[in-house]
């Protein structure tokens, strides 16, 4: 698999029906500790709370686990679940906290408030597609930094880490389709002067969506 989607940021949204407060939160996440530790940190912050419902998918190991939290089975952490698996989401943990106003819902009105917070979670945040590529270090001297940026406009690729000493320096993540384009193109425009190093592999945000 060498690309996967995941969520941009931890970010909330919320909102009230019939009297009952819905908070949905949401953040990317890399292994099932940082998702436990994520909903454990959602709980401590509403201890108060009637029910903290979460869900979570991640890559390491292919692990997805969700909790309905007392609400009736399969009318909280499975809406929760379905919207991370609709979205084509991994790498994500997502926790629902309701305060209940006192009027009942329905199974019906609990899995569209479930849904409606996990997915107004990840509008809030925005989606983006992680590609596995090639990390380069790229080193040059001042005067060809302009031509460099340039190039890199045209590629869609942009530079990392920059640092400013007696040369510039900045990391690349470049996909496989990339890689012999990027090279020619930067030797091209430095005639040759630029040192252009493969450091490793990673996956990156190379491509965002909406």
């Amino acid at each position: 698999m060498n690309f996967y989607k995941t969520v941009k940021k931890a970010a909330s949204a919320e909102f009230t029906e019939k009297k009952s407060r819905f908070i949905g939160y949401v953040s990317p996440v890399q292994t099932e500790e940082e998702a436990i530790a994520f909903v454990t940190g959602i709980k401590k912050k509403h201890p108060d709370a009637r029910h903290n419902v979460y869900a979570y998918q991640v890559r390491e190991n292919n692990i997805t686990r969700f909790s309905d939290d007392g609400e009736p089975s399969g009318t909280a952490g499975m809406p929760v679940l379905d919207v991370v698996r609709k979205r084509g989401l991994t790498d994500t943990a997502i926790v629902v906290t309701r305060y209940f106003g006192g009027i009942l819902l329905g199974g019906g009105g609990l899995v569209r408030a479930y849904s409606r917070a996990a997915s107004d979670a990840v509008d809030a945040s925005g989606c983006v597609k992680m590609v596995y590529s090639s990390v380069y270090k790229i080193k040059c001297a001042y005067h060809f930094f302009g031509k460099i940026e340039y190039e890199l406009k045209k590629m869609e690729l942009c530079a990392e880490n920059t640092e400013f000493l007696s040369d510039i320096s900045f990391l690349l993540c470049v996909t496989e389709e990339k890689e012999e384009l990027m090279k020619k193109r930067l030797t091209e425009a430095t005639g040759g002067a630029a040192v252009i190093e493969k450091t490793g592999e990673r996956f990156a945000a190379y491509n965002e969506e909406d």
